[in-house]
């Protein structure tokens, strides 16, 4: 039989097992990022085929692009389960790089010494914004936006003020260029970085008490915190994370090009949020997950490369991108409900 009678006299129908597991994909947060994924990536094989959009030196374009994003997308997605946001990111990639450059170029210290320093950087700005938010009980989005113009501020100004420029060469050393700056054909080691971290974040989450209490912070800080969780530590802990992500993706641009620019990854401050979105984070925290989070920043790089393999006018690339946006919240919306429903 196809229909269950209950006690009322309604009748249900009786889910199959193959129903019940499509519903059970559906509900997952990032069952519509991957489903959209795969939709715009069908449609830019077809319009860019004969452009070799899906060759192996096309799908390393928009990996390429999609990987430095994904960093990005990964940790503040996360930041944003927790119920918490960071736009600091932006200057500490350019931070990060122009650290690097004036250390290494200017003043002859060891790449590997100066990768320590600007790590240690990444994780005392992280920290402070932690603190600040937790201790003051500001808005992260207010918080974190003075931090990010007072960094590229002190960026843009120690740098000019030291090498009268804002911009300046690195030196590298084969090591540091292998684990930072690595290629094969096209494709870059920042794509390897991409998979491991989104893994990294997958077994936190997914399998550790943190992972729970994450979710648990951005769900409903009130019940968590009378359930005992630690939540004013998960969220320091992931501005910290944020912003070692953020050094991190500084450090790869800087060595793969050897250069550094106190202006840099300003770009980021909205792309990575735009990307979370994407992949199924809710702006009001507590949903989503790093895999959905990864086909979010491989949507967003499969836009911005397909496009120009179309031969199409770039300018329209921020209109599809904030239809997509929008949609996108439109859907996240949809499978939130649907994750919600026990039928």
């Amino acid at each position: 039989m196809s229909d269950r009678v209950l006690e009322s006299g309604a009748v249900r129908p009786v889910q199959t097992p193959s129903r019940f597991q499509m519903r059970r994909l559906l509900r997952r947060p990032e069952a519509g990022a991957f489903f959209a994924a795969l939709l715009v990536y069908l449609f830019f094989a077809i319009a860019a085929w004969k452009a070799n959009f899906v060759s192996f030196n096309g799908t390393a374009a928009w990996l390429d692009t999609s990987a430095e994003l994904g960093i990005m997308a990964l940790a503040i997605g996360l930041l944003m389960i927790a119920g918490e946001f960071d736009l600091s990111i932006g200057s500490v990639i350019g931070a990060t790089s122009i650290i690097l450059a004036i250390g290494t170029n200017h003043y002859g210290v060891n790449p590997w010494i100066m990768l320590a320093v600007v790590f240690v950087f990444g994780g005392l700005v992280g920290l402070i914004n932690g603190l600040i938010v937790v201790r003051t009980g500001l808005p992260s989005f207010i918080v974190t936006l003075a931090t990010n113009y007072g960094i590229v501020g002190a960026a843009l100004g120690f740098s000019r003020l030291l090498t009268n420029t804002t911009s300046s060469s690195m030196l590298t050393t084969p090591g540091v260029d292998f684990l930072f700056a690595s290629q094969w054909g096209q494709a870059n080691i920042a794509i390897l970085w991409w998979v491991l971290l989104t893994l990294a974040a997958m077994g936190v989450l997914m399998r550790t008490p943190f992972g729970n209490w994450i979710y648990a912070t951005g769900g409903n800080i009130v019940a968590a915190r009378g359930a005992g969780v630690p939540t004013s530590l998960v969220k320091v802990v992931i501005f910290v994370v944020t912003a070692l992500a953020a050094t991190l993706v500084g450090a790869i641009q800087a060595i793969e090009f050897h250069s550094g620019n106190a202006a840099n990854g300003q770009g980021y401050v909205f792309q990575a949020p735009i990307a979370a979105v994407i992949g199924g984070v809710l702006l009001g925290g507590g949903y989503g997950s790093p895999l959905g989070l990864f086909f979010g920043s491989v949507i967003y790089g499969i836009i911005s490369v397909g496009i120009f393999y179309t031969g199409w006018n770039t300018d329209w690339l921020l209109l599809i991108l904030g239809a997509l946006l929008l949609a996108a919240v439109l859907a996240n919306s949809y499978f939130r409900r649907l994750a919600l429903t026990t039928h």
